[in-house]
């Protein structure tokens, strides 16, 4: 998707931002306080971001979970980023989720992010 069509391109529902990127709420919450870090600069994958950029979402990270915990109190997070389809990537434009967890939002939270390919 080229940039001028990208939805992650037009900052919106922001928490917080830095000059390389931003944190957004996620349009499509898996649940209370579930945002995205998102670089500035339309680009597809983790890996081809400057260390810049990196850096920034890392600190956008922490300052994310921290006003989640003072405005929300989860018992846990998830961090997840899917890069490239086969791992799930549907917009062509990095994003970090964090994900905040509660008691009992799942029956069994055992194997956290594992649980991705819970039939293997």
């Amino acid at each position: 998707m080229a940039a001028e069509h990208c939805e992650l391109c037009r900052p919106e529902n922001l928490l917080l931002e830095g000059s390389l990127a931003y944190v957004r709420f996620d349009n499509n919450s898996l649940s209370r306080g579930h945002v995205l870090v998102v670089p500035r600069r339309h680009v597809a994958s983790y890996f081809d971001m400057t260390v810049a950029e990196k850096t920034e979402i890392q600190a956008l990270l922490d300052r994310a979970q921290s006003k989640i915990a003072a405005d929300l109190s989860p018992d846990g997070y998830n961090i997840g980023v899917n890069i490239g389809r086969a791992a799930g990537q549907n917009r062509m434009h990095v994003h970090v989720h964090l994900i905040p967890r509660y008691s009992g939002d799942v029956g069994d939270p055992s194997g956290g992010i594992r649980c991705v390919l819970s039939n293997k």
